[in-house]
This record gives C-alpha cells, structure tokens and sequence, in this order.
C-alpha cells in the first residue's frame, strides 16, 4: 500500500509539473511573436520616418524642385502667414508648417520685412528667409525725381504711382509721426500740410514698398542736409522764422519762369515790406490760388475764395508754404534782388516782364497777344 502511494504521489508531482511548464512554452512563443513584430515595426516606424526626413529635407534644402522665378512684394499689412502662403502659392516651398518653424527656430521670421523680391526655386528655406529681409540683394527698388515746386500732395501721388506707398499711408505719416528735426518742433501735429515746404525736391531711390515714415524722413533728412549752418545764420538774420521763408521759397517756385527768381523775390519782398504802395499790402500771387482750387488755372472768381492762402483776399504771406522749394528759391528768398518793382506779368515770349507801376504793367499787357481775349 504505500508503494502504490508513493507511485500515486510520484505520478501526482510528475502531472503537476507537467501541467505547470506548457503555459510556460505559450509564453515563450508569444514574446517571440512579440519581439518580431516590435522588430517590424520599429523598422517600419524609421523606414518612414527616413521617408519623411528625405521629403522634409527635399523642401528646407530646395531639391528637386522644378525651376521658377517669382516676384513677391509684402506691404505694411502683410502678416508672416500671408507671406508664407504666398511662398506656397507659388511652389517656392511645399510645407507651410516646416517653414514656419525653421524661421521660428533660425530667428529668420523677424528679418522678413515690406519690399518686392524676386525670388526662385533653387533657394532653399535660409535663401528665402534672407532674400525677403531689409539687407536682401533681391529687393526691388525705384528711382524717383521730385520736381521743384511739387505740392505735398502731388509728391504723394507720384511715390504712390511708382509703388513706393499709399497717398493715404503717406498723408497719415506726414500728419502724425513727430520727425526728429528741429525745424519742424514748433509746428504742430494734426495735418499732413505740417511738411509743406520741407520735402525737398531731388532725386531719391525709394525701395517698392517703402515704409511710409521712413519714405518721408528720406526727403526731410535730406531738407536737413542742405540746411546748412550758414543758411541758418541767414534765415536769423532775415528777421523771418525757416517756415516764412519757405512759404517765400514756395511761392518763388511756383511763379518763376527758371530764371527770374530773385527779381520774383524782389515783388514779393517790396509788396511786404512798403504795404501802401499800389497794392496795399496783398501779394496777389496766382500760385496762392492755384493751391487753394485744386491745381486748376487761376479764374477771377477764384480771387473770392475765402481762405488764408488767397493772397488777393488776404494780406501779407500765406499761413504757410505752398509747395516744396528747391535750393535756388531759397537763396533767392533769402537774398533778393535790390529792385522798384512791384508787378511782373508773363508776355508771349514765356518769359516774366517786371514793372514798377500798375501802369505800365497795363501799358504792355495791351501789347501782348496772350492778353488780347481776355
């Protein structure tokens, strides 16, 4: 009996131990499955991602792109999302969220600014980044020239026509922006017209789009360039403050037939300064009304219009410059000639004829066909 128990106890552990270890083989044999599959798909996963690594690159490092040349041009309201749709658009770059990412990461979305560039496939994400910024070799830029005795509404409508910024961006900038100069400190804020006078007329490459602030301060660093210490010492000795001679200077310009500046200076001047004599203090300068009636050619009705500018309404100067002066009227309001004249008409030869009496100016106009019909 207890050799048939032993047997049973022996025959007992032996099942046990038969019945613990085939869960084990099952475990074995998932974990092998286990480990291939992983092994699979980590291989997968890279493969893959190699594949999106490749792509990625294909586009940050320009290959394999198809070759084209664009023109992009960023304005003032342009966001760096606009920008980058552009590039899109364009076939410039394929994955707008890389893009913005590598210039997050290069610093390189700071450096995009306003301007027109000519831009192509074969630059990679840095190029693009770099040939849309203020230093870029690609930026367009325009020359303009400015003729003397341009109005400051005549000098924004030609920097808008040639792309450089709005009549409405520049009219804003002019009105609110306080411009470093000393000249301008005593006028103040509020109207565009602040600047008549002091946008010198020259020739400037502006880039296209400008920033309108610095467009302006362009052309007034350069009024500030020929403001020389020595034409500060004569605008003090003049007994008139820069503004008056300006609004002289403008008015000089605007008549002037491009060789009789001084002697226009010389009207003017006697007409200020001897009030009772033949005119009663009104300068009666056409140019005045010409800026009050919108550019048009001067009618008698325009005599009647009432504003400060309408030097036949009004006497004495105009309340400010009527244009922007070139340097040669300046001098030549600074230092007229030493005349008795008073009046000065335009006969047929184009040029201006001067006269000390009302008189005699009468006297030749009756012998001018110009005067004949009217």
């Amino acid at each position: 009996m207890a050799q048939e128990r032993n047997s049973r106890q022996h025959t007992s552990r032996h099942d046990s131990h038969q019945s613990q270890r085939r869960p084990r083989r099952r475990s074995v044999g998932r974990t092998a499955s286990f480990a291939v599959l992983y092994v699979v798909g980590v291989i997968s996963i890279s493969i893959l991602l190699a594949c999106i690594g490749w792509i990625a690159a294909n586009d940050v490092l320009a290959l394999n792109k198809p070759e084209k040349e664009v023109v992009i041009t960023i304005s003032s309201e342009d966001s760096f999302n606009d920008v980058v749709n552009r590039l899109k658009e364009e076939g410039l770059i394929e994955y707008k969220l890389l893009f913005k990412l590598f210039a997050s990461f290069t610093h390189g979305k700071d450096k995009v600014t306003m301007g027109t560039y000519t831009l192509n496939t074969d630059m990679d994400y840095r190029a693009l980044l770099s040939g849309m910024s203020i230093n870029s070799s690609t930026r367009a830029e325009v020359s303009i020239t400015i003729p003397e005795g341009y109005t400051l509404s005549q000098i924004f409508q030609l920097l808008e026509e040639k792309g450089v910024a709005t009549v409405e961006d520049l009219t804003q900038a002019a009105a609110e922006h306080d411009y470093a100069f000393s000249f301008l400190q005593d006028i103040p804020l509020g109207e565009a017209t602040r600047l008549e006078g002091f946008l010198y007329p020259d020739t400037y490459t502006f880039y296209t789009p400008h920033d309108a602030v610095y467009a302006i301060n362009k052309l007034l660093v350069n009024f500030d360039s020929k403001y020389t210490d020595e034409l500060r010492q004569k605008v003090a000795d003049s007994g008139y403050s820069i503004r008056e001679i300006l609004t002289i200077a403008s008015m000089i310009e605007r008549e002037t037939d491009g060789e009789d500046r001084a002697k226009i200076a010389s009207v003017i001047y006697n007409r200020l300064n001897n009030p009772d004599a033949g005119t009663v203090g009104y300068l009666q300068i056409d140019a005045t009304l010409t800026y009050i009636n919108g550019g048009k050619v001067p009618t008698a009705a325009d005599k009647e219009i009432d504003s400060p500018y309408n030097t036949y309404k009004y006497k004495g100067l105009p309340p400010a410059p009527i244009a922007n002066p070139g340097l040669e009227a300046i001098e030549a309001a600074l230092e007229p000639e030493d005349t008795g004249y008073y009046y000065y008409v335009l006969g047929d030869d184009s040029k201006h004829h001067f006269f000390k009496t009302y008189e005699e100016m009468q006297s030749f106009m009756s012998t001018q066909e110009l005067y004949q019909n009217g």
